[in-house]
């Protein structure tokens, strides 16, 4: 499990157009599981609480957790667990706590009692796959207070305008990514361009973060793997502010050339791990 994931749950219900090619779901069933079981993962559900033979928190002061990346944090079957999430929450006020939802709609009514105008360590961030969807989250979210707030474009299944609630001040940064795994829907330059500009215009930092598996540029579409994705979408020039590094150039697999380091990959099928 990733350090930076808190996944004190698992499993969700496909709920809008971006979830239905989820990678939770593909993953699931290549371990002949069904993505719609939703459990309580014991094993990671104190996370953030967790320490070390020393009596130190494995999870260090400053760092930051994504949290549900393999459900939803405001899932109508989780109701019975997250007051203790919240609770581990408010403890660690030293970490910051990424949440990510598409079910807007519960927020207001899933929040702690004492949360107010917001935890200072606390993001709370919609998903927006597509301009319907934007439409339908954003003003929730604009309308609940919260320190920081945020929109996942992603997948990103097809142009968006969020330069109306950009205006709004209220955002803090805006991510995009495409799609992988079967049934990958194809994303677009000029989609991200778009965006990318509206959050230049509004001065709300952008994220470009991955191409997916099937990216369209100048009428071509590209096939990229998802190990050289980031790397991709970081050399297309498409973030606000501009990194302020160059992109280093990475080796590629002597074989296949399609990733970043050879480490068994199925593309070729001549790797070995």
């Amino acid at each position: 499990m990733s350090r930076d994931i808190w996944n004190p749950w698992h499993g969700c219900h496909k709920f809008s157009e971006g979830c239905d090619h989820c990678y939770m779901f593909y993953q699931d069933s290549q371990r002949d599981k069904f993505g719609g079981d939703i459990y309580k993962v014991k094993t990671s559900f104190n996370l953030p609480l967790k320490k070390d033979r020393h009596g130190n928190y494995k999870i260090r002061s400053g760092e930051s957790l994504r949290v549900c990346m393999t459900s939803d944090f405001f899932l109508e079957e989780a109701d019975p667990w997250r007051d203790e999430v919240w609770d581990m929450i408010r403890q660690r006020s030293d970490l910051h706590f990424f949440l990510l939802t598409k079910r807007a709609h519960r927020i207001r009514e899933c929040l702690p009692w004492d949360w107010l105008d917001g935890w200072d360590h606390v993001s709370l961030n919609v998903t927006a796959e597509n301009q319907r969807r934007a439409d339908e989250r954003l003003p929730i979210l604009l309308d609940i207070p919260a320190k920081h707030k945020g929109v996942m474009v992603a997948p990103f299944l097809g142009p968006v305008d969020l330069s109306p609630y950009l205006a709004s001040g209220q955002f803090e940064k805006i991510i995009a990514d495409g799609e992988n795994y079967e049934g990958a829907r194809p994303l677009r330059y000029e989609w991200v361009k778009q965006l990318y500009d509206q959050c230049r215009q509004y001065q709300v930092p952008f994220t470009f973060f991955g191409t997916g598996d099937r990216f369209v540029k100048d009428g071509k579409e590209y096939h990229i793997c998802k190990a050289y994705q980031h790397v991709q979408a970081l050399r297309s020039g498409l973030q606000y502010p501009a990194p302020d590094r160059e992109i280093p150039i990475q080796k590629r697999c002597a074989t296949c050339v399609r990733r970043e380091t050879c480490n068994g990959c199925r593309w070729c099928g001549r790797c070995h791990p």
